[in-house]
């Protein structure tokens, strides 16, 4: 399939630099470090059978989540489907909890409950994974909704996928949407494969940003293998949304480097297409591109890199010696006590 060219020139390059600071970098290039390294480690965790069930890991996009985070305040709320721990991460939870949560065990962010696909931490923010395609849109929508109903000033960042794109729950979410003026952000991770489906043989039309056009509502197309342009987008949608002129379409432009999921070999592709999107686009090389230009020493890099992995591995070694869930934890959880 063929892909649009990106940006990513020297003079792109120096045009960024000049109106971001030092601390930003590191700080985008450490989380999105953390995100490839835990992913990496989760994926060797599964094939050695202490993780269950599905595992679909965020190697590749780690700059959508980081950059989107970046925009984010206070308040805000954010949904997504089962490709979910790097959100999770990007929202500052416990490395240790969400690798928990991925073996099964009580000092998981669900208790253990959730796995994979099914993470939750209401207090970040973050309200959940869905294993269902689609689903969450509809439920980010309605945290929009509540939003408005409350006036409180918050945006939803529902996202989801260009395979769920066609699901019909979501064309029902932007006409409520753009009808009520909610403040919801719908950001389309565009990986451009879904589960194993190119999206110029799947979509009848290929620009997800304009999705929403027949409702109305304003969208764009975004290089989600930049931090930057991901954080400048996500800044302007969420303006929008939170002024009170209704939601905003972001297509991020993004590609994951392993198969939908643990279990998919990822055949439809050939090798020199992911290894010419690694060499060429990768999120973390261009950052720490950007850092050497911005005159950050390698020792200081490297720092980050010692320090991502010693987090990591600590969260391996908690998520394997937490306890299992008692099994009077099936019963908790399940009604809301009023």
């Amino acid at each position: 399939m063929a892909r649009a060219a990106q940006k990513d020139s020297k003079t792109d390059t120096g045009k960024k630099l000049s109106n971001v600071s030092k601390d930003d970098l590191l700080k985008y290039y450490r989380e999105m470090v953390l995100i490839r390294r835990f992913e990496e480690r989760a994926g060797q965790l599964y094939g050695m059978g202490l993780i269950g069930g599905f595992c679909h890991l965020y190697i590749g996009q780690e700059a959508v989540a980081v950059g989107m985070y970046a925009a984010a305040e206070k308040g805000d709320q954010v949904i997504t489907g089962y490709r979910d721990h790097g959100h999770m991460l990007a929202a500052g939870m416990d490395p240790k909890e969400v690798m928990a949560e991925l073996t099964g065990r009580i000092g998981g962010s669900s208790k253990g409950k959730g796995g994979s696909m099914h993470m939750f931490d209401i207090e970040a923010g973050f309200f959940g994974g869905h294993g269902i395609v689609g689903a969450q849109v509809s439920l980010g929508t309605g945290l929009a909704f509540a939003d408005f109903y409350r006036q409180n000033g918050n945006v939803s960042f529902t996202y989801f996928g260009d395979g769920a794109a066609n699901q019909g729950q979501v064309y029902e979410s932007f006409n409520m949407a753009q009808l009520w003026k909610l403040p919801v952000v719908y950001v389309i991770e565009n990986n451009e494969y879904a589960m194993g489906t190119s999206l110029a043989r799947a979509s009848a039309t290929v620009n997800l940003s304009q999705r929403g056009a027949s409702f109305g509502i304003p969208g764009e197309t975004v290089d989600g293998m930049d931090v930057f342009a991901v954080k400048d987008a996500a800044e302007r949608a969420a303006e929008h949304a939170r002024s009170g002129k209704g939601p905003y379409i972001l297509e991020m432009k993004t590609y994951r480097y392993r198969g939908h999921s643990m279990s998919d070999p990822a055949k439809y592709r050939s090798k020199d297409e992911v290894d010419e999107v690694k060499a060429t686009r990768d999120p973390i090389d261009h950052i720490k591109t950007m850092l050497q230009q911005a005159g950050v020493a390698e020792d200081e890099i490297k720092a980050i890199d010692n320090d991502v992995k010693a987090i990591v591995l600590e969260a391996v070694d908690f998520a394997q010696t937490s306890p299992e869930p008692d099994p009077s934890e099936l019963y908790t959880d399940v009604y809301l006590e009023a």
